[in-house]
């Protein structure tokens, strides 16, 4: 454990100016990012007695090998830079404020020619305008099907729409009135427009002048004897004034605003937030966070404006944040989030009346939801501690294992094979470590296991003789970060070990791989096999396997670790299947070569809409013309010419009218094209296909 005294730097060479520092382990890792006024002042404080300080600060300066730090000019760059830092090194020690979910929004996609009405997650997106956030997607659905009534709008998807206009019959929330059914003309895109602005000027709280509006058109259709309608609006002023109640009006002036409070211990805070738009609470959000420091409250303020607001771009920053305390650098805090919303921005203190009663609320909230995490998070922190301790004991290890690295292998019959790795650090998935390879050699998984534990460990050893030539070449040799690109100073790919291998299979594939690492001479790694028959972990060089309880926490880890091999690599053997399957089908084409053949799928996303597009649809894509339409159309049709009937080679007869299928000709599926192909979960698609790929 390193010594926070040998790394502290010598008196008087820290500048007192403010600025940014960061924290590096021993492998070079920036492990805590920060600011200050003045840098030496607030690093100083770090290097005190170690015993005196808080816990987890303890643990960041004794885990830590190495400070550095950035003078800026001001508290608004030192803060912009900070959050730059964060958000690029991912520092395991810095607060950070994550959900475990994605908060879903009202999205209107004003972009396209007849705007729908959404739930939509995640970034968001230009040409969208969003209301919300809101705490679960059924609570939108729930307003929606209230305002439908009377805001006919479309909601449907592009795919039910164009078919709908195909058939020329509308779907059932037209039939009932609750869709205007643009897709079969019933209102032109400019009427539909016009409704669904409407929808917005309601969600943006224009509520009484829509209210107003059907009010006095109920009154003329009465005096004009019309009384279907104006019955028809009666209850559209009711499902408005039901859909007024249900969003919650705390303000009376419109006020746009988040409402932020904390309830802390010495080691944990909760922060709950209110999102107010238009005087109505449009959406709730909540998180638990480890103090890193003996911060303030005024702190936490802080660190919450910085990254909430500093997501993306299009962060959604309100008028006024409503916090319970202002922190000491609330001018730049002011500033920055000025800059960033393009007007003015108000932090304070509510001191009086409704936002002051609102404030008390929230903070309300924030004491329940620490109190109901300390019951959950103990045992998560019980069990994953348990589970590394157990692994230590069973396996005979120096350390506990705090990264675990799994390789799985998935195929179909030795077609389109593909390996995948994958980290686990302290017991918790580190996807941005994830590594998946496609396979050059090899006709089973034996051989395939070594393949891919070569390969990784063979970069393992890449990088460290190139540290050790960038050594030689530099002047000063403890500059050089283990593991760490000097260009960009991010962690380079493999640079470091783990402390357990875990590959999947039983004991002739645990066999290879501890042999591919007596050849690399790699003896520091423990390896094990998970077999998925029974359970079983297999050891190198052992006849049996051991059996781990079926309660036990380490077999449990294991298996997650295993499962997430196997999803990882199933997800890039789909992906280089369907690559595959497209490229054969487009092969052969005169004039189409691999770069048009990745306009075309770029283009229609599928082979299935490739082959429904037309001659004319096809050579409108750059670089394809019309003759090599033409082609791409006969070859993608050329299996759907009409069978031609059997014939009886003696007599001349036509048999049934129809073609004979040979019953070697039909296509048989092999039981074993399954044994890897099992359902992987499509809400981690995006993220997976966003990590880096190894591809040799």
């Amino acid at each position: 454990m390193p010594d926070p005294s040998t790394y502290r730097p010598a008196p008087g060479t820290i500048p007192v100016e403010p600025g940014v520092y960061k924290f590096r382990d021993e492998r070079g890792r920036v492990i805590y990012v920060g600011k200050a006024k003045s840098l030496r002042q607030r690093l100083n404080s770090y290097f005190a007695d170690v015993a005196a300080l808080h816990p987890r600060t303890r643990q960041m300066v004794t885990t830590a090998a190495s400070v550095e730090w950035t003078v800026v000019q001001s508290e608004v760059e030192a803060l912009q830079l900070e959050y730059t830092w964060i958000k690029e090194f991912d520092p395991r020690f810095n607060v950070k404020y994550r959900d475990d979910k994605s908060y879903p929004w009202l999205a209107v996609t004003l972009y396209e020619e007849y705007p729908r009405l959404q739930v939509m997650r995640g970034q968001k997106r230009k040409g969208v305008r969003y209301f919300g956030p809101y705490s679960h997607a059924w609570a939108i659905r729930e307003t929606l099907d209230l305002l439908l009534r009377v805001f006919p709008a479309r909601t449907c998807s592009a795919g039910v729409f164009k078919r709908a206009g195909q058939v020329g019959r509308p779907c059932l929330l037209g039939y009932i009135g609750k869709c205007s059914a643009p897709c079969v003309d019933r209102v032109s895109a400019d009427e539909h427009r016009g409704i669904v602005e409407d929808f917005c000027d309601f969600m943006a709280g224009k509520t009484d002048i829509m209210i107003k509006r059907l009010e006095r058109r109920m009154a003329e259709a009465s005096e004009h004897l019309e009384f279907e309608l104006a019955a028809r609006l009666r209850d559209d002023l009711g499902a408005l004034r039901k859909a007024v109640e249900k969003q919650a009006v705390v303000f009376g002036d419109g006020t746009d605003a988040d409402v932020v409070a904390f309830a802390e211990d010495d080691l944990e805070a909760a922060v709950q937030v209110f999102h107010v738009r238009g005087g109505r609470i449009r959406g709730q959000r909540g998180w638990v966070i480890d103090k890193l420091d003996d911060v303030t409250t005024g702190d936490l303020v802080e660190q919450y404006v910085s990254q909430f607001y500093g997501v993306d771009e299009d962060a959604d920053i309100p008028r006024e944040v409503l916090v319970p305390v202002v922190p000491d650098d609330a001018e730049a805090l002011t500033e920055w989030l000025t800059r960033r919303r393009g007007a003015r921005v108000s932090l304070r203190v509510p001191q009086r009346g409704d936002k002051r009663v609102l404030l008390e609320t929230v903070t309300r909230n924030a004491r329940q939801a620490l109190a109901q995490h300390k019951l959950k998070r103990a045992s998560d922190l019980t069990a994953r501690s348990r589970a590394l301790g157990e692994l230590q004991d069973a396996l005979a290890l120096p350390v506990a294992p705090l990264r675990i690295e799994c390789f799985d292998i998935s195929h179909v019959q030795g077609t389109n094979v593909v390996a995948s790795m994958v980290v686990f650090e302290d017991g918790l998935a580190r996807k941005s470590e994830y590594r998946r390879f496609a396979m050059r050699s090899g006709t089973g998984d034996v051989d395939w296991i070594a393949e891919v534990i070569r390969r990784r460990f063979a970069r393992y050893l890449d990088a460290q003789v190139e540290q050790g030539a960038a050594a030689e070449d530099t002047p000063d040799p403890e500059q050089v970060q283990p593991g760490i690109d000097p260009t960009t100073g991010r962690p380079k790919k493999f640079a470091y070990a783990p402390n357990l291998v875990v590959v999947d299979g039983g004991a002739p594939q645990v066999a290879a791989a501890q042999a591919v690492l007596d050849e690399l001479g790699i003896e520091d790694v423990a390896l094990v096999g998970l077999a998925k028959r029974l359970e079983e972990v297999w050891l190198p060089g052992e006849a049996y396997p051991m059996i781990l309880p079926r309660t036990s926490e380490a077999l449990y880890l294991l298996q997650r670790v295993r499962d997430e091999a196997h999803r990882f690599a199933i997800t890039f053997h789909r992906e280089r299947r369907s690559k595959s399957m497209t490229v054969s089908a487009l092969d052969g084409i005169p004039g189409l070569g691999e770069t048009r053949r990745k306009a075309l799928i770029t283009r229609f996303g599928s082979l299935k809409r490739l082959r429904a597009a037309s001659a004319e649809q096809i050579a409108e894509v750059p670089g394809i013309g019309p003759r090599t339409a033409a082609g791409i159309v006969a070859a993608l049709h050329r299996d759907d010419a009409p069978a031609q009937p059997a014939v009886n080679m003696t007599t001349g007869e036509v048999l049934d009218g129809t073609a004979h299928e040979h019953p070697d000709d039909a296509a048989h599926e092999h039981p074993d094209d399954h044994a890897h192909d099992h359902a992987d979960d499509p809400a981690d698609a995006k993220d997976l296909h966003e990590l880096s790929a190894d591809s040799g």
